[in-house]
């Protein structure tokens, strides 16, 4: 029988409460037990990921490259370049937008990302956790706990809901990244696993039935503004619960029901490309245009 076995975020909390230890040490206990690898081991492939997902908030800021389809491109660069006076967002999560957009553009135009959980939510994560580091006092091993703490929220929700948007939404790529963020943020400012819950509940409930329509299929539009609107509202919902805020819904509900909303969405509405953005009269005028330009 293994001793940090968890499937439930009430089991997960059950752990924290016998351990007194907070849910990134718990979900680490997990990863050296059952990988059967050494606790060194495991932060130090972390660390490989942290330096991957670094670069990848940054590089487009500064060198804008265009998307493999053509869609995106420049966005990270034109936010860096937002004067300060027009910044009504405040520095942290101004600095969290262009970082979200930067991973969106480097995903999109074939560069090296982390999935977090999945490609086309990617930026959510490094986003939100890299700004909050850069502009509080954290250091690089309470940073260490807050991804480790993420992929424990992330791990429950495969394991009860989908991180897939073909099956179940956008919800369920940003909609789970974001309830990621919002989790290890918490833990990374102080909060309690409970906070931390709550916080995850909050954000994945702010983001419930929301769709995947990809314009032309490609993950570039909405995809990428759609990681934006994931890391502001991770920020927000663990500053609620940092608050003391709680959420109505307890996380394994949180999931259970984002999971049957999706499985309710329309195929079109899931990843097709047949409705919502994608299929929008403009879009798919130009798609024909393109299609035309091609076949001359």
């Amino acid at each position: 029988m293994k001793e940090y076995r968890f499937v439930t975020a009430k089991e997960l909390l059950g752990l924290c409460e016998k351990y007194d230890a907070d849910i990134s040490e718990i979900m680490l206990r997990k990863e050296v037990e059952y990988g059967e690898r050494s606790r060194q081991r495991v932060l130090d492939k972390l660390d490989e990921s942290i330096r991957v997902m670094d670069v990848a908030t940054k590089v487009s800021a500064m060198e804008p490259t265009k998307s493999m389809g053509g869609l995106i491109g420049g966005e990270s660069k034109k936010v860096n370049e937002l004067p300060e006076t027009k910044a009504i967002c405040g520095k942290t999560m101004h600095k969290a937008i262009m970082y979200a957009l930067s991973v969106s553009e480097v995903n999109a135009s074939m560069g090296v990302i982390v999935a977090a959980p999945t490609a086309g939510a990617a930026g959510v994560l490094p986003a939100a956790l890299f700004s909050v580091f850069e502009d509080f006092d954290v250091d690089m091993d309470t940073l260490r706990k807050a991804f480790i703490n993420a992929s424990a929220i992330g791990y429950l929700i495969v394991k009860r809901g989908s991180v897939s948007g073909a099956e179940a939404g956008c919800q369920a790529e940003v909609g789970s990244a974001s309830a990621m963020t919002a989790s290890a943020l918490t833990e990374m400012m102080g909060g309690t696993p409970e906070q931390c819950c709550h916080a995850a509940s909050i954000a994945l409930s702010n983001l419930l039935g929301l769709v995947c329509d990809p314009i032309r299929g490609l993950v570039e539009v909405p995809c990428q503004t759609r990681n934006v609107i994931g890391t502001t509202g991770a920020m927000a919902a663990a500053e609620m619960a940092l608050s003391g805020i709680t959420s109505p819904v307890p996380l394994d509900e949180m999931i259970t029901i984002m999971r049957d909303v999706g499985r309710s969405m329309p195929a079109s509405l899931r990843e097709t490309g047949l409705g919502g953005c994608a299929a929008a009269p403009s879009v798919c005028e130009n798609c024909q245009k393109g299609r035309g330009d091609k076949d001359e």
